[in-house]
This record gives C-alpha cells, sequence and structure tokens, in this order.
C-alpha cells in the first residue's frame, strides 16, 4: 500500500498538471469582423478599429471628463491624422500632446489650428530641426501655439540659445511648460524650490515665456492595495502638484493666470479618477480611446476593445512537428493536447494576444517569427487556410504603425481606410 501510494502521489501530480484540451470557432463578433476583411480585399496583416467601440469610448471619456478641466489628446497613442480629426470632432477638443519630432512637424502643417503641449523633453536638436522644417505659409504658429517641454535647468540652458536665435532672427518667444515629478521619478523638477528656481531663471529670459506645467503620475494606478491603492497614490501626486502650483503663484504673483496656463495632468490609466478639485486644468488621455490590453485595468471598466489585429492563416497541419524533434511530436500532443494541429499566420512577433479563435497559443519551443507565426491548437480549433487570427495588441503607440492604413470597421463592413503617422518623416 505504502509503494502504491509512493508511485500514485507524483502520477496524479502530473495529471493534474497536463494542460486540458481548449478550442473553438470564432464568435459572432469575430466571424463578421473576419467577412467584412475579406469583402474588403484586405488578405494581410492589417489593423482595424471598430468605430462603434472607438464612439462608445469617447462616450466614456466625456461622461467621466471633470467639468471644470479640459482634454488633450493624446497624439502618440492614436497615430493616424484621421483617427486624431475623428476624435477631435467628437470631443470638441484642439488640444494634442506630441512626442516625436516628425509627428510634430505633421500636425503643424496638417492641423494648424491645434494646439500643442510636447509631452516630453525632446533634445534641442530635435527642437532646432522642427523649426527648420516648418512651414510658416501652413498657418500653425508656434510662438503661440507650441509648448516645449523642460525638465532640468542644464536643459533649459540648452533650450534658451535656441530661442534666442528665434527670437533675434523672427521676433518669437518661445514657450516652457517645466515637466513635474509627482511621483513617477521619471524626471522633472521634484518640489517647489526646483520650480521656483527655474521660474526664475526663466523671468529673466526675454525669448522664453512660462506658460505651464505638465505632471504625470501612470504609476498611480499601477500602485497595489497594500500600498494605499490607485486613489491613494493620485492623491498624493496631486498634493505635490497642488504644491508646485502654489509655489509658482506665489513667485510670479499676478503674473500667474490658471485661465491662460496650461496645467496638464492624467493618463488613459488614471483619468476616471480625477474630479473638479484637481489642481490642474486639463486631462490628457489617448489610449483608454482604443483600449490596447496594456490598459486592462480597474480604473478603465467601462471602456471596450476597439482594437484588433486581423490576419490570415497561410497554413494549416494536422500534426505540429518540430525540426529535429519529429520522434517526439506523439509526446508532445499526448502532455498538451493543444499543440496537436500547426497554423503558420501572415506575419507575427507583434506586441499583441490572440483572442480568436480560443484555445491557440504560441510554440515555446519554435518561438517567433515576424514572418509566419505559428500557433499551436486542439483538434477542437476551428480554422482553416485563409481564415483569419485575431488578436489584440499591448499598446497602440507603436503597434498602430506597422501595418500600413487602419481599416475602420462599423456595422459588419469596413467603412473607410485611415493612413497612420510616417515614423521617420
Amino acid at each position: 500500500m505504502l509503494l502504491g501510494a509512493a508511485v500514485a502521489a507524483p502520477v496524479a501530480a502530473a495529471v493534474a498538471l497536463r494542460p486540458s484540451e481548449k478550442g473553438g470557432a470564432h464568435d459572432a463578433y469575430f466571424m463578421q469582423l473576419q467577412q467584412a476583411l475579406r469583402k474588403a480585399g484586405l488578405f494581410r496583416p492589417t489593423l482595424v478599429i471598430d468605430r462603434e467601440k472607438l464612439d462608445h469610448n469617447i462616450a466614456c471619456l466625456r461622461s467621466h471628463l471633470p467639468a471644470n478641466k479640459g482634454y488633450r489628446i493624446v497624439e502618440k497613442s492614436l497615430p493616424s491624422l484621421e483617427l486624431l480629426r475623428y476624435v477631435r470632432k467628437a470631443t470638441g477638443t484642439d488640444r494634442l500632446m506630441s512626442f516625436h519630432q516628425p509627428f510634430l512637424n505633421l500636425i503643424g502643417r496638417e492641423m494648424p489650428d491645434a494646439q500643442v503641449l510636447v509631452g516630453k523633453p525632446m533634445p534641442v536638436g530635435a527642437a532646432q530641426r522642427f523649426y527648420e522644417r516648418h512651414d510658416p505659409s501652413s498657418g500653425f504658429v508656434p510662438e503661440r501655439q507650441l509648448q516645449w517641454l523642460l525638465d532640468t535647468p542644464e536643459r533649459m540652458a540648452q533650450y534658451r540659445e535656441l530661442a534666442r536665435a528665434r527670437h533675434r532672427d523672427h521676433g518669437e518667444r518661445m514657450l516652457v511648460n517645466l515637466e513635474l515629478d509627482i511621483g513617477l521619478h521619471r524626471g522633472g523638477l521634484h518640489g517647489p524650490q526646483a520650480v521656483v528656481e527655474m521660474l526664475r531663471e526663466l523671468q529673466k529670459e526675454p525669448s522664453m515665456k512660462f506658460s505651464g506645467f505638465m505632471g504625470y503620475e501612470a504609476h498611480a494606478s499601477k500602485m497595489p492595495d497594500f500600498l494605499g491603492g490607485p486613489r491613494e497614490a493620485l492623491a498624493e501626486a496631486l498634493g505635490l502638484y497642488a504644491d508646485c502650483v502654489a509655489a509658482a503663484r506665489e513667485e510670479l504673483g499676478a503674473a500667474f493666470d490658471d485661465r491662460t496656463l496650461t496645467l496638464n495632468a492624467g493618463g488613459s490609466s488614471t483619468y476616471e479618477l480625477y474630479d473638479e478639485s484637481a489642481p490642474c486644468n486639463e486631462i490628457s488621455m489617448g489610449s483608454g480611446l482604443v483600449k490596447p490590453t496594456d490598459f486592462d485595468r480597474p480604473t478603465l471598466a467601462d471602456h471596450v476593445p476597439a482594437c484588433f489585429i486581423g490576419t490570415p492563416v497561410l497554413k494549416a497541419l494536422d500534426r505540429s512537428e518540430i525540426a529535429g524533434l519529429e520522434s517526439l511530436t506523439g509526446a508532445f500532443a499526448a502532455w498538451d493536447p493543444n499543440t496537436s494541429r500547426a497554423f503558420y499566420l501572415y506575419g507575427g512577433y507583434w506586441y499583441a494576444d490572440i483572442v480568436s479563435p480560443p484555445g491557440l497559443q504560441h510554440n515555446a519551443i519554435w518561438g517567433h517569427s515576424t514572418n509566419q507565426e505559428l500557433v499551436n491548437g486542439s483538434r477542437k480549433v476551428e480554422l482553416a487556410v485563409d481564415d483569419f487570427v485575431f488578436l489584440r495588441p499591448h499598446q497602440s503607440e507603436s503597434v498602430f504603425l506597422q501595418f500600413g492604413d487602419i481599416a475602420v470597421y462599423h456595422q459588419g463592413d469596413i467603412v473607410a481606410s485611415w493612413p497612420v503617422f510616417d515614423s521617420a518623416a
């Protein structure tokens, strides 16, 4: 009996660890999306935005945005002029946040009415290149519509030289927004004293003008409950922001006017936690409107995934064989029935997770391929050559740029094609 128990225990443990068989077919939504891509002739990896789901997320944004806060679109998260125009029209905003010099030039050329805040401190050489490539005939006036973000006295000294040259040659003043470290610790001015010192330097410089603050608090939504949770982390971050605002108000006196300054904060994963008492006057948000998987957070529970990758199946094989390990094919399938079949996709190795059909998984031994990605499935998976596999991107800002034009899906059809930005322009 003891010997039998000794043998049975590890066998039972192994059986318990053995993966269960999964799989199935596309549900009605993905079947319809597959048919729409076929009808549109898009037999290649395609980034799809569901317009109805996008509209739902825009409605969520509008319902949660505090009445006394403006909305600024995060351009890098929605990197398409037509997508930005759609969101601008639906939200009634002209405010954009830009993170890349070529995109900044594009916005200046194609959206000359936009009010732009640079979302990260760029090398001064990137700022110089923006001015070299800027076409004044577009109607976009940097002196009034573009705020550069500065984070240190050293960077301000670099930008001061560029600002002086612009002031001397063109009579312009450079708008300067100051980055605050309000808990993320990714850089920026740490505390009121650092803010006051920067403001004093700015007041001495006629070629530069203080335009406000930017404080980002993405860490708040990730704060675990045992460290206080998201709400406590956000309250602490906004307390630091308020201290910096108070210091600036005292230093500048009547010159501090929060009706004309840009006091920016927020992000997709935190914006729903804001109320009218927050010390900022506008909130940024972008990714939450399309909700890639990195934004599957409780703070965005009422938003829905609105972006997908659809890609055709090139090969559907009844056996999943690995070169050099052919003799173990049966053993692999016996242990994990979800490796019984092999499907090779058109493209692959994206920052994305498979969502349909259910039961597909990557092969850990084979690895990834950007040309023909191998995914395995059980015999329950209903998938054939020329069917589509659908994935959800982890993020939008870089993944969206990998597929060419965005296919806009609405009520069973691809209804529009939205070109994406050229990151090297």
